[in-house]
């Protein structure tokens, strides 16, 4: 990685829609090695998720720690509440995930699971897709979110708990409280 690539260097998530709109959002770098980077990154405004009848609020001071591969078709966002207390889980499939030393990009390909902090998950945005999910993407974007959906019982658990372990919430609370991002 570039030499920029620092404990909490600013970094921009630029996230390209499918519709081609482009959302950038700032952050700080919290680990970045190999084909995986690390961002944190402050909500400044409270949003609520919603999916049948089940909502996720992620509330206005509570933060995301997002996870980015270059080898693999998704990213994770885990939140956490402004005390640390973990309060769901984002899961974007996406494609073209790519490392810079300003910025970690990666285009969106539409379909989401939103995970609730007792691990009911669900499929967003199906409706959103031009074409049937089994021809979209030629078929990959199913195919990434069957083989996520297997592994959701091992893999989020788990990464959820290495997050915690990993970015410990005090660590993390000059950057909170100062929302100098």
């Amino acid at each position: 990685m570039p030499p920029a690539y620092q404990y909490g260097h600013n970094l921009i998530e630029r996230k390209m829609r499918y519709d081609t709109k482009v959302v950038e959002y700032r952050c700080k770098l919290l680990e970045a090695h190999n084909q995986q980077v690390v961002l944190f990154h402050i909500i400044e405004d409270t949003f609520i998720m919603t999916a049948n009848q089940a909502n996720l609020t992620i509330p206005k001071g509570s933060y995301t720690l997002a996870y980015y591969w270059g080898n693999r078709p998704y990213n994770l966002y885990i939140w956490r509440d402004n005390k640390g207390k973990y309060i769901g889980c984002y899961i974007n499939i996406v494609k073209n995930t790519c490392f810079t030393n300003k910025m970690v990009s990666f285009e969106d390909l539409i379909i989401d699971i939103m995970v609730l902090p007792n691990g009911e998950y669900y499929i967003l945005d199906e409706d959103e897709l031009p074409v049937p999910l089994e021809q979209f993407e030629n078929g990959n974007v199913l195919k990434a979110l069957n083989s996520l959906i297997g592994s959701l019982d091992s893999f989020l658990p788990k990464m959820i708990s290495d997050a915690e372990n990993t970015y410990k919430h005090a660590e993390l609370l000059p950057w909170l409280n100062k929302y100098e991002i």
